[in-house]
């Protein structure tokens, strides 16, 4: 087993909550960094999908009528927002997990899962809603502003504090159930990918291996997560823009086949490869500080068993 020499700090410490909170950031605010240019685009494609009905067609027109520095508009909001969600996210995630385990110790894994992914995103939305509220006007309304300097105080001194809010409920629609999914489904494909492929122990495998298996667990969790909550994904974008005024004006106006199907496509090119990145960079950042990768891994257990049925019957 791996041993504590070359830790930075014990699991499930005070120290070790930050370090994960601080790989939240770093890891949730970098990637969506890098991926400013596709959510542009798909927020033009929820907010004008007759003018934009095809990522090509988004593309030029924006290129051609606004060029290329359209493609980084809101990146500040989206960096310092999703990096606070981040920190939140995986940090209190560590956290509730650790907590609900030692309070509901007979419920099943899946639950726990869901429990904790569910209380950490309650607070990360409430950290990223206001700077969400900037970066669909801007992406959206090249006249509205430049970005989180004068975004904020004109935001405020027109709608006042409900207008950062104003997309909460189906932000937190959409992100709930897009992290407890995300979050399920990364702890299970984790444990089926040890399990039944690498069939080893994580701490036998290599550093490259275990970064691997986080990799192919974190694109499945990804990919899943975008897919259930892109209805939601939809309504935010169509509130902040004020497209629609209220939660059932906007299913209305969008329509229950589109919610599901409007820019699902480039949501899952940009949502798998995003929470891929993140899974990536937090548990290097876990792994450089001397801890293991994430996610459960039973196959030990199974193994130590194995191991012990092994040496009775060789006793015997």
């Amino acid at each position: 087993m791996r041993g504590s020499e070359g830790r930075m700090c014990e699991e499930f410490t005070s120290r070790y909550y930050g370090l994960c909170a601080i790989g939240g950031m770093l890891s949730a605010g970098t990637t969506h960094l890098v991926t400013t240019p596709l959510d542009v685009l798909k927020v033009n494609m929820q907010v004008n999908p007759v003018k934009y009905n095809s990522i090509s067609s988004c593309f030029t027109s924006l290129l051609r009528e606004e060029g290329p520095s359209t493609f980084w508009r809101g990146w500040a909001a989206k960096f310092f927002g999703y990096g606070v969600q981040g920190a939140c996210r995986f940090g209190l995630y560590e956290y509730f997990k650790r907590v609900y385990s030692g309070v509901l110790v007979d419920s099943n894994r899946s639950f726990i899962f869901f429990l904790s992914s569910a209380s950490a995103e309650v607070f990360a939305n409430v950290a990223l809603c206001p700077f969400e509220a900037i970066k669909v006007r801007v992406q959206a309304q090249p006249c509205y502003a430049k970005g989180l300097v004068d975004g904020f105080p004109k935001l405020y001194t027109s709608e006042g504090l409900h207008g950062f809010y104003r997309g909460l409920v189906p932000l937190l629609g959409r992100n709930l159930l897009f992290s407890m999914v995300m979050f399920s489904t990364f702890e299970h494909s984790v444990h089926f990918l040890y399990y039944n492929v690498v069939q080893r122990r994580r701490d036998d495998c290599s550093t490259a291996q275990q970064l691997g298996v986080t990799c192919l667990a974190g694109y499945a969790a990804g990919s899943i997560g975008s897919f259930i909550s892109n209805p939601a994904d939809n309504i935010v974008s169509s509130l902040y823009n004020r497209k629609a005024d209220t939660l059932m004006l906007a299913v209305k106006k969008i329509g229950l086949v589109n919610l599901f199907t409007r820019s699902l496509p480039i949501r899952i090119m940009l949502v798998g490869p995003v929470v891929t990145l993140q899974w990536l960079f937090y548990d290097t950042i876990k792994v450089l500080s001397g801890l293991p990768t994430s996610g459960e891994v039973e196959i030990d257990k199974k193994i130590d068993q194995a191991s012990t049925v092994n040496e009775n019957e060789i006793l015997k």
